[in-house]
């Protein structure tokens, strides 16, 4: 699509180009002949270069939208594709809203630099055409003509290099203004509960004052740059008229050739323009690449090696060597720390979030250690849904069937499962219905069982739940952990919990402490039995009791609350 086009701008540019000429052999038939047979043939190759002209940018115009599209559209798809293989190592090296100024405005900068190189191109080749019919015509005319407007280029280039460094300078107040916002945006509801929300308004207004200020500076250049384009072509082409008027009063060119002259060096103008919008588009563009370069640099949380060892038959247990917790075949365990985060460390290890944090600890699918296996087939075999129900706008369906390959009957199985019927009773249009931006129509338990209903859907060989209710009531609760038991019966499911309505359900319960696991049994022989381990656990879950009344009486339909124990 460049390569037809480059060709279309070079078409265009070189008819226009053909214009003053075959206008000024018009004009001098007319005037020697009058009304006659060249005359009309000098016409005709000026209608036929208009034609072509118009059909050329037409379609060249068309041709360069779409190369503007592909191009920023694959820079979205190429950074969005690093993002999620990347994992938090993103987010740990770039602040979240210069990933998103890359998407929203690099990616069509770069777009626009691939939307002007035909007419760039075009230009050039015109201007060396041009160039070399005028220095055919007139050596003094060429002359100024060529060495003319590359010295004007020049001049306009002089103010390139600031007009690049105020236009970085503006993209980095720019990016910091967009992750300001994205932070306070997503912490709006906890700067208002600890009364830090008209500080951090502040600091937003401070900072986009920053982005006016860097934004005028840019203008500032640009308007010199713009009022350059119009002046120093005009006194160019002033200059070629004129000293093109005293060539024909001396009879050293003929009329003709006067208008030749005045025509090629006022369309001249245009590839000059081009070259130096060429220019403001390109520093534009590299100041882009470089912020799209910072994103594709970061090194994913889990490599992207091939796999050094072949993939361990269905049914192998997946164990952490570390901690000695075990997920077997056809299980259901729970796992409980009175640290959460010990707990859910152990759950993110077993899916592979991030090597560089787990190289110190082994865990194994069978013989296999997991760094050693191809990373898209483990995650289509272990399955991990973190505490916090992170949801995506779009149709209910899209969001539920991540990898669309669930009927409307297993939808609906999970959905029943999860307790979330009432999501889809309350999403107009139902599995088509649209969710809006991180599911905010929804309460917090609402997008913790839809959340949950899409890790069912996955059917993982071995899933691991981190907290799956812990923003439902109580009653909401004990109906998921019995059928979340039916439903995963007779494959792995790993509950990170500490709610006793869950515990009591599940085959075995894993107790963690520093690291290692001292006790193994269910929660009622946990309950019941006699020693330190069965003191520790009785402590962890009589906290969860002693919260429970809290717990029941939160209902998970409050449209804008979030609980959590």
């Amino acid at each position: 699509m460049l390569v037809v086009a480059i060709l279309l701008g070079v078409v265009t540019f070189l008819a226009q180009a053909v214009t003053p000429y075959a206008m000024g052999h018009a004009l001098d038939e007319g005037l020697e002949l009058g009304l006659s047979r060249e005359l009309l043939t000098w016409a005709g190759l000026m209608l036929a270069a208009g034609i072509v002209q118009v059909v050329a940018s037409g379609f060249g115009h068309r041709y360069d939208v779409e190369n503007w599209l592909r191009a920023a559209f694959s820079v979205s798809q190429l950074v969005g594709d690093k993002v999620s293989r990347s994992g938090d190592a993103v987010t740990e090296n770039i602040p979240t809203g210069e990933v998103v100024a890359t998407v929203a405005s690099d990616s069509g900068r770069i777009g626009e630099f691939f939307f002007n190189a035909a007419r760039f191109i075009g230009s050039v080749v015109a201007y060396i055409a041009v160039a070399i019919l005028m220095l055919s015509t007139s050596l003094t005319l060429g002359i100024i003509v060529a060495v003319g407007l590359p010295a004007v280029a020049a001049i306009l280039g002089l103010l390139v290099k600031p007009l690049q460094a105020r236009q970085t300078a503006q993209r980095e107040a720019s990016g910091r203004l967009t992750t300001l916002g994205a932070d306070t945006v997503s912490g709006l509801r906890i700067l208002r509960g600890i009364g830090g929300e008209a500080v951090f308004t502040d600091r937003y207004r401070a900072q986009s004052q920053r982005v006016r200020a860097a934004a005028v500076r840019v203008a500032t250049t640009q308007s010199y740059l713009d009022a350059l384009q119009v002046l120093l072509p005009g006194l160019f082409v002033a200059l070629v008229l004129w000293l093109a008027a005293q060539q024909a009063i001396t009879g050293e060119i003929t009329p003709g050739q006067l208008v030749t002259f005045y025509g090629y060096a006022a369309f001249l103008t245009w590839p000059l323009q081009n070259l130096t919008q060429t220019l403001q588009i390109t520093t534009r563009a590299v100041v882009s690449v470089r912020k799209v370069i910072t994103v594709l640099k970061v090194e994913p949380a889990t490599a992207s090696d091939p796999a050094t060892a072949a993939a361990p038959t269905p049914g192998a247990v997946l164990r952490d060597v570390t901690t000695g917790v075990t997920l077997e075949p056809g299980r259901i365990v729970a796992l409980v720390s009175q640290n959460p985060d010990e707990s859910a460390e152990v759950a993110t290890r077993m899916g592979r979030f991030n090597d560089d944090a787990e190289a110190d600890a082994l865990v194994l699918l069978g013989d296999t250690p997991l760094r050693d296996l191809d990373k898209s087939a483990l995650r289509d075999r272990v399955v991990v849904a973190e505490a916090t129900s992170h949801l995506f706008s779009g149709a209910l369906r899209d969001e539920l069937d991540v990898r669309d390959r669930a009927g409307d009957d297993e939808i609906h199985a999970a959905l029943v499962v999860s307790d979330a019927q009432d999501v889809l009773d309350s999403t107009p249009g139902g599995l088509t219905g649209e969710l809006p931006e991180k599911g905010r129509s929804l309460s917090g338990g609402q997008r913790q069982r839809v959340a949950l209903a899409r890790a069912l859907l996955t059917e993982a060989e071995h899933l691991i739940l981190i907290e799956p209710t812990s923003a439902v009531d109580a009653h909401t609760e004990a109906r998921i952990a019995e059928r979340l038991v039916a439903a995963r019966a007779g494959r792995s499911t790993l509950i990170v919990t500490a709610s006793p309505l869950v515990l009591d359900h599940v085959d075995e319960v894993l107790v963690l402490r520093d690291d290692a696991v001292i006790a193994r049994a269910t929660h009622r022989e946990l309950l019941m039995g006699v020693g330190e381990a069965h003191d520790h656990y009785r402590s962890v879950v009589g906290r969860s009791l002693a919260e429970e009344p809290a717990h029941q009486t939160t209902s998970s339909d409050e449209p804008s609350q979030e609980v959590t124990r």
